[in-house]
């Protein structure tokens, strides 16, 4: 079979691995719009902070030469013609296909006038960052203004501040990482970010990036100009879809796939960032855009590309902050509880959603040394309303009824216990 690829993050990288290693006499094409080697973008951070390459081409450099991959480098994908199977380039090459695998990832989504301005950044791609942390170290630059307090522009901040630069954060909502973290997790990753130097200035709108031929300042809602030696754009991520425009395959914010993560054209299936799968609990779509995610998706739509019929599971809602200070895991949701439970003591902080006697989502800071069991039980739908407050005490989960709820069969069993 002749597959190709557009995109080699984890997702496509998985997808190519996992072509070659089940049909190896297949032609395998991986498409990348950049001129490095396959990268995991969430160890762009460690990379430029240790120096050490290992997690970034966490399949090393030469995985394509290894596997014999034929991967394009700085090949930017300009249209899908599904009707002759071909992916059309910028520059006109056509790229036949029998089977076709989007991985191509997500991109920033600055909803801001002059973000286009040359001089703002972000932290999606590798080629950005490195141009970022190069003008970091030659020393020109002192201080940074991020616009966005997501999960993006947290990571970024923590990197800056650790290599001198003098960090301002400014958010829209009152607290950071509010997609991701309640208030009251919130409030631990804060404290942990004024204790590193970053500034953060919370609940101010940022309405433009500002200047005539390259960016001089950040316009404020009431006027205020804020301006720093590097700008930054941290406001959300998107999925790449705008080339998939007048093929057979349907986008939304994300691609659209069935269970089996085949698009809307038979031939083309979907996986990682740009992916809108259903989510593991709800069943609803959804673009979960971290790292497990992606791997598992390449390998499921490489596997029903070539005529399996695999059915993926469902994607989860998962973050964790690795270089905080303080480790921080979320998980899950915290949309509609009917119950709360919050424990903040010495060992950190523990809030645990439930719903209907079910966990649907949990948050740790400090001690998540409980965060496997939380997902255990969360993934099974098990009934933790009899634990009552223990749930959430330190040491959760070493008992042997905690064992029993996670074992398959048994849940109701510890339920009337």
């Amino acid at each position: 079979m002749r597959a190709v690829i557009i995109g080699t993050g984890p997702a496509g990288i998985t997808a190519a691995l996992t072509l070659r290693q089940l049909d190896p006499s297949g032609a395998v094409t991986a498409l990348s719009a950049e001129p490095y080697p396959p990268y995991s973008p969430p160890a762009i951070a460690d990379h430029f902070l240790t120096g050490r390459d290992q997690t970034l081409y966490w399949q090393g450099r030469d995985v394509a030469q290894r596997l014999g991959i034929e991967e394009r480098r700085e090949a930017c994908v300009a249209a899908v013609d599904s009707c002759n199977r071909e992916v059309v380039l910028a520059d006109g090459d056509r790229i036949r296909y029998e089977r076709l695998i989007v991985a191509s990832g997500s991109r920033l989504h600055a909803p801001l006038t002059g973000a286009e301005l040359p001089g703002v950044y972000d932290f999606k791609s590798l080629r950005v960052a490195t141009e970022m942390i190069g003008r970091v170290r030659s020393g020109e630059v002192k201080s940074a203004l991020i616009v966005g307090n997501g999960f993006i522009g947290i990571e970024l901040a923590l990197l800056l501040a650790d290599l001198g630069v003098d960090v301002t954060i400014i958010g829209r909502r009152s607290w950071v990482m509010p997609r991701v973290l309640d208030p009251e997790t919130s409030a631990v990753a804060e404290a942990a970010l004024e204790a590193r130097g970053v500034t953060l200035r919370l609940g101010l709108e940022a309405e433009a990036f500002i200047g005539d031929g390259g960016v001089t300042g950040v316009r404020l809602a009431g006027g205020e100009v804020v301006t720093a030696g590097m700008y930054i754009a941290a406001t959300g991520v998107k999925p790449h879809v705008e080339f998939l425009g007048g093929s057979d395959v349907t986008a939304r914010w994300g691609v659209e796939v069935d269970d089996r993560l085949r698009t809307t054209d038979p031939n083309i299936f979907a996986a990682g960032d740009v992916t809108e799968a259903a989510d593991r609990l709800t069943g609803e779509p959804y673009v979960h855009a971290i790292f497990p995610n992606a791997v598992a998706q390449g390998r499921v739509a490489a596997l029903n590309a070539l005529g399996r019929d695999i059915r993926y599971e469902g994607a989860e809602a998962m973050n964790s902050l690795k270089h905080l200070g303080v480790p921080i895991v979320a998980m899950g949701s915290t949309d509609h509880p009917d119950e709360i439970l919050r424990r903040h003591d010495g060992a950190g902080l523990r809030s645990i959603y439930l719903r209907d006697g079910q966990i649907v989502g949990a948050q740790l800071a400090g001690d998540i040394s409980a965060a496997g069991i939380y997902r255990s039980l969360m993934l099974r739908r098990a009934k933790v309303r009899p634990f009552g407050k223990r749930i959430i005490e330190p040491g959760f989960g070493m008992s042997q009824i905690v064992w029993d709820a996670m074992q398959p069969g048994r849940i109701h069993a510890c339920a009337a216990a």
